[in-house]
């Protein structure tokens, strides 16, 4: 299966991964050409410019927030080593205008199913929650439309340690995964951030 992840072969990357905002899109054809893209996607909170800014070192490049659903567009990086990176809208926030939810959602399917450079996408779960229902519907979404996949889940540092080995056998049942497909991370802490960076340098050097 495309979507099955070995932590074991992929290199540890270290330093950050240098990035630079290109543009905002409503839209996929609006976005620059790319000789390998890697996209984020994941429920409103779950931590997409958290870990966007951890991978690339810098504090504010995404613009982080409390608020849920402020990433509304389709928000293009390119990456100094060649490629790009799209952090796309998050899913699931209710109180924003069904017609905004309905939108976003388009511009979300249209970008997974038509962007030609876009060769991984990182789907992030909150690792303090769990899946929900609209991340496995969205992972659901993903096989049926035979798009590779990885998930990443976030908040590493805020699941007690004494509970980590369940929860990360019970996250992965959850997703369809075994565990060792699933790369637990921590913005915050730093956990599995240089891993993760060498696996998305990875993804945009193997396509080149």
């Amino acid at each position: 299966m495309r979507h099955v992840v070995r932590m074991r072969d992929t290199p540890v990357m270290a330093s950050p991964l240098a990035l630079t905002f290109v543009t905002s899109a409503d839209d996929p054809s609006l976005l620059p050409r790319s000789r390998a893209e890697v996209a984020i996607i994941g429920r409103s909170n779950v931590g997409k410019s958290s870990l966007l800014n951890a991978i690339a070192g810098q504090k504010d490049l995404a613009r982080t927030s409390k608020t849920p659903g402020r990433t509304q567009l389709l928000n293009c990086f390119s990456a100094k080593s060649g490629g790009t990176i799209v952090d796309l809208p998050g899913y699931g926030y209710a109180k924003a205008p069904a017609a905004n939810r309905k939108a976003w959602r388009a511009r979300m399917d249209r970008y997974l199913r038509e962007r030609e450079p876009l060769v991984m996408t990182l789907v992030l779960v909150d690792g303090e929650v769990g899946p929900t229902k609209l991340d496995v519907e969205m992972l659901d979404w993903l096989r049926s439309h035979d798009r590779a996949f990885t998930v990443v889940a976030t908040k590493h540092d805020k699941v007690r340690s004494s509970d980590r080995e369940r929860r990360k056998r019970d996250l992965a049942a959850g997703c369809g995964l075994d565990p060792k497909a699933v790369v637990w991370v921590s913005a915050e802490k730093g956990v599995n951030i240089a891993r993760l960076r060498g696996m998305v340098l990875a993804w945009l050097r193997r396509a080149a």
